[in-house]
């Protein structure tokens, strides 16, 4: 099994809401931070790897046809070159909802390494060294924001129009599919991943 679709978008740009559209398609197991919560003792050894520069995607990726989210975002051209057949989506939103979204939920459980659980560190850790792979020094709203930007016009100036797909949620499944070749399911596109039901994940990762 190997990736056939890869997101470049950030966390908090619909990607949960992604996973599952891929998985509906047939496009599943889609690999999505919430599986490196669900198999950290595996997973944040391969990711500290990643970060260290010694990736071993073949590892990270067993088992799973699609990638979205974080960590594979801040990866995201290594693991493309990796997979050239793999098609690229770039999950995006507006940045200010954006902004509005990830700094009430990961940037508020992240960057407050006071609250981190003792048995989820390295888990805290490995995320924390993803997102400055992602933002570098940014840390106020306007600096994330201009970062947002800039990584969403790396993305289009890089990957070839004919294998890029700029998607937001609320475009549906129609350009999804018609993109991926495949029909257009009869259920409504999947919306999930909530502030109250990120905190849910986050409960599991304290639970590791």
């Amino acid at each position: 099994m190997t990736l056939s679709v890869i997101s470049a978008g950030f966390g908090r740009t619909g990607t949960m809401s992604l996973k599952l559209a891929l998985e509906e398609l047939g496009l599943g197991p889609c690999h999505h931070m919430i599986e490196v919560i669900h198999n950290g003792e595996a997973q944040v050894p391969l990711w500290n790897a990643a970060l260290a520069g010694k990736p071993d995607y073949a590892a990270i990726y067993d088992g799973y046809k699609s990638a979205v989210d974080w960590p594979t975002a801040a990866f995201w051209q290594d693991v493309a070159e990796t997979y050239p057949e793999a098609k690229i989506i770039l999950s995006t939103r507006s940045a200010e909802s954006w902004y509005d979204s990830i700094s009430e939920t990961i940037l508020a459980a992240v960057w407050a390494p006071e609250t981190w659980p003792p048995q989820a560190t390295e888990w805290f850790k490995m995320v924390s060294q993803v997102l400055e792979r992602s933002f570098g020094d940014a840390k106020e709203k306007d600096e994330l924001i201009a970062t947002f930007h800039a990584h969403e016009a790396n993305v289009k100036a890089t990957v070839p129009p004919e294998r890029l797909l700029v998607h937001s949620a609320k475009d549906g499944w129609g350009p999804l599919c018609a993109f991926l070749e495949v029909p257009v399911p009869l259920t409504p596109y999947p919306r999930t991943n909530s502030k109250e039901e990120f905190f849910q994940h986050m409960k599991d990762a304290d639970e590791m």
